[in-house]
């Protein structure tokens, strides 16, 4: 590994852990020349299948897109990062587990609103009626009737409700 200072060619590990999330290496690295410290990642390489859009077209997954479009979904909901990281590693352990060479983005759009799903019940409205096009309020209603169904008794106590006892839209928590 080369110097980012002096550029020299001969660099050492002095340590090597895994980062919170253990998804990569962190490696300290000090120069054989200069004697400057500095940190190296390393993270394994994952084969992703390409993505069919919708209009036939065809593009190379993008965890960059996958993340902004959660983030996206996620703005200003109490969804702590931790959890949103913990998600986005489930999608892509589940992609790079996947034996074809290309999957339709309805596919991946489905496992993204199911892990939004999980964690947020209004990011994952806002996600659906993007990606489900949706027309008119009847669709909202749908989609917010199934997921009221659906919903566990003991539910999220972060989440506010999304309809009041009488079917019509809450928007404030009753504590």
């Amino acid at each position: 590994m080369w110097c980012p200072f002096c550029s020299h060619e001969n660099t050492r590990v002095v340590d090597s852990r895994l980062t919170r999330d253990g998804m990569q290496i962190r490696r300290r690295r000090q120069c054989e020349d200069c004697g400057s410290r500095f940190n190296t990642y390393e993270a394994p390489e994952l084969i992703a299948p390409r993505i069919i859009k919708a209009d036939g077209g065809r593009e190379a997954f993008s965890e960059d897109k996958l993340r902004e479009g959660m983030l996206r979904a996620l703005e200003k909901r109490p969804v702590e990062t931790r959890e949103v990281e913990r998600a986005i590693r489930t999608l892509l352990r589940e992609i790079s587990t996947v034996e074809d060479s290309e999957i339709p983005s309805t596919l991946l759009g489905e496992w993204v609103m199911r892990e939004l799903s999980k964690l947020d019940q209004v990011a994952y409205v806002r996600f659906a009626s993007v990606y489900r096009r949706f027309e008119d309020v009847q669709a909202f209603r749908d989609v917010i009737e199934s997921l009221e169904r659906e919903a566990p008794a003991d539910g999220d106590k972060r989440q506010i409700p999304l309809l009041d006892k009488s079917g019509k839209a809450g928007n404030r928590r009753k504590e």
